[in-house]
C-alpha cells in the first residue's frame, strides 16, 4: 500500500516540477475545472436526496446523533459518487492529453515514446468504453451496496464502506487506462495485473480517491496518476 501512495505523490511532484508536463498539464486544466464544477452541484443535490431518504423521525435523545450520521454517510456517498463520475468523464475528456503526458515521461526516461494518435474524440470515446466493464463491476457492487443500506442503523456505514471499496477498485481501472491502452492491453489483462498487485492497488487507487475529495488537488489527480504509472513503465 505504501509504494502505491508514494508512487502517486511522486507522479505529482513530476508532473509539477517539471516544465515539459506542465505545459500539457496547463492545456487540460480548464476543461477538468468545468467538468468538477458541474459535478459538484450533481453532487450536494444527491447528498440532500440521501439525507431525505435516510433522515430518521422521531423525537427519541438519539435522533440527533443519527442525523449527524446520516448527514454525514449522504455525504461520503455523494462524494464517492462525485469521484467515479469525474474520473470517467474526466479521463475521457482528456484522453489525447494523457496520451502525451505519457509519451513525454517516457521520453524523460529514455523511452521512445509515441503518442498513440488518430483524432481526439476517437481517443475519447476509447477511453470511454474502456470505461465500461469496470463500471458494470460497479454497479454490482453498488446493488449489493443499495441492498445492504437497507438493514437499520449499521446498513448505511456497512453499504458506505463496500462502495467505497467499490470505488477505489473502479478508479484503479480508470487510472490506470491510458497506460494499458498504450500497451494494448484488454480487460481481462488489466484485471489481473490488479488482483496481482492488489496492495499495490488499494494504496494508489485509495490516496486517489481522498485526493479527489480535495478543492483543487482533485484536478491535477487524473494527470498525476499517469504520469506515476507512465515513470513506472511497468503498471
Amino acid at each position: 500500500m505504501i509504494k502505491g501512495m508514494s508512487s502517486l505523490l511522486l507522479g505529482l511532484r513530476l508532473l509539477l516540477t517539471t516544465q515539459v508536463l506542465r505545459s500539457v498539464l496547463w492545456r487540460m486544466l480548464g476543461l477538468l475545472a468545468v467538468l468538477m464544477l458541474a459535478l459538484m452541484v450533481g453532487v450536494f443535490s444527491l447528498a440532500e436526496y440521501v439525507t431525505s431518504l435516510w433522515l430518521p423521525e422521531g423525537d427519541a435523545w438519539y435522533w440527533v446523533l443519527l442525523s449527524w450520521l446520516v448527514w454525514i454517510l449522504a455525504i461520503l456517498l455523494a462524494l464517492l459518487t462525485g469521484v467515479v463520475s469525474f474520473a470517467i468523464l474526466g479521463s475521457a475528456a482528456t484522453a489525447p492529453w494523457l496520451d502525451e503526458l505519457a509519451v513525454q515521461v517516457e521520453l524523460l526516461r529514455g523511452y521512445k515514446g509515441v503518442e498513440q494518435g488518430g483524432v481526439a474524440w476517437k481517443q475519447c470515446l476509447a477511453s470511454l468504453s474502456n470505461s465500461a466493464r469496470p463500471l458494470l463491476g460497479l454497479l454490482v457492487w453498488g446493488c449489493v451496496a443499495l441492498f445492504i443500506f437497507m438493514i437499520p442503523v449499521i446498513g448505511p456505514i456497512m453499504g458506505t464502506v463496500i462502495w467505497t471499496y467499490a470505488g477505489i477498485r473502479f478508479l484503479c481501472f480508470e487510472l490506470m487506462d491510458t497506460t494499458a491502452s498504450r500497451e494494448k492491453l484488454n480487460f481481462t489483462a488489466r484485471k489481473t495485473m490488479l488482483n496481482e498487485r492488489w496492495f499495490f492497488w488499494l494504496g494508489f487507487g485509495g490516496l486517489a480517491m481522498l485526493l479527489m475529495m480535495l478543492p483543487l488537488l482533485n484536478l491535477l489527480v487524473i494527470p498525476a496518476a499517469v504520469v506515476a504509472l507512465a515513470d513506472e513503465n511497468d503498471i
